[in-house]
């Protein structure tokens, strides 16, 4: 048996957990930082690591409370190395080094990505090999998982990713930060069929999202032109606006990751990554009989530690504390 305690520090949300097995979650703690970067319209990097570091220990004193685990019986201690900002990153590694050093446990660094993949592995029997839809405020990415550790990205946007193109066109519509929910809660009220937008569909399983991105601002432009300058500029059939972009952006993902899976013969389909939150998206895969589909919790979703934790589980790594950050995603294939 194995209980490795995990921290999540890449963004804006401060997370600890402990996994047993890389399948069960045993406790967790997580402090969002939504509210706060909301007056800025997005995640402002070096104030998003002034509140990790706040927020480091008490998560981590909480998770250990709740948890009643002592910590000679933890396996390991993981945390996120990127990608992500350097300074969130920073707060969560040199925690994660201080615990291994002190506690005498192995520190195991953990691809951002490569762990929002393993949130599909909590409380389910998911095993290699299948296809993943990594989808993200900066990564859209086909990614085909042959075993646990070896992965091979397809296919990966070539501009905006899905969940970045979500905030711009939210903050078209005047509808805040962040802009993906609002978009999902509105385009409810609205009709998906109302404005025929363009999907984007570049060569085999890449992903484009500028076309759209712009192609919704010129329908709002055009649509402001024909509006009465006496009348209000709430006239704008928002609704309908963000239902039409939520059709165009989610479609183009379920059509590449089904002729994807037909091309690899693969029968297992998983959703990873903050956009897997979004009710259309998860709706269009649902209803998919094709393949089998995997999808986290939606409190799996979005920036957590569990996932950090179970990634380490399945990794087959030395662990070492000769480890740093880094901004981007280095390669192709892990």
């Amino acid at each position: 048996m194995t209980l490795i305690l995990g921290l999540e520090t890449s963004c804006d949300e401060t997370a600890c957990a402990i996994v047993q097995d890389g399948r069960k979650l045993v406790a967790q703690s997580v402090k969002t930082q939504a509210l706060i970067h909301q007056t800025f319209g997005g995640v402002i990097p070096e104030v998003a690591a002034r509140h990790h570091l706040e927020a480091i220990n008490e998560v981590i004193d909480d998770v250990l409370h709740q948890s009643k685990i002592d910590k000679k019986d933890l396996t390991a201690i993981a945390c996120t190395n990127g990608p992500g900002f350097v300074g969130a990153l920073l707060v969560g590694l040199s925690a994660a080094k201080a615990i291994a050093w002190s506690w005498s446990k192995p520190l195991i660094a953990v691809d951002h990505l490569f762990a929002h993949v393993c949130a599909n592995y909590i409380d389910t029997t998911l095993e290699p090999p299948f296809l993943c839809l990594l989808v993200s405020g900066g990564h859209t990415q086909l990614v085909h998982f042959c075993d646990y550790q070896t992965a091979t990205i397809l296919g990966q946007t070539l501009d905006d990713a899905v969940g970045e193109a979500y905030d711009k066109v939210a903050r078209m519509l005047g509808l805040g930060y962040p802009g993906g929910p609002a978009i999902d809660n509105l385009a409810r009220g609205g009709n998906p069929d109302a404005f025929a937008l363009p999907e984007g569909n570049v060569d085999q399983f890449d992903f484009s999202y500028s076309g759209l991105k712009t192609a919704v601002l010129r329908t709002i432009e055009k649509l402001e032109k024909n509006i009465d300058k006496n009348n209000n500029p709430d006239n704008l059939p928002l609704a309908d606006l963000a239902a039409s972009f939520q059709k165009a952006a989610n479609q183009i993902l379920v059509k590449k990751t089904l002729q994807a899976a037909k091309q690899l013969d693969l029968s297992t389909v998983v959703l990873a990554g903050g956009v897997a939150a979004n009710s259309d998206l998860r709706k269009r895969f649902s209803e998919l009989s094709e393949v089998k589909v995997f999808m986290p919790p939606l409190k799996y979703c979005t920036d957590n530690a569990v996932m950090v934790a179970a990634c380490a589980h399945f990794m087959n790594t030395n662990a070492q504390m000769d480890i740093s950050v880094y901004s981007r995603q280095k390669r192709k294939n892990r």
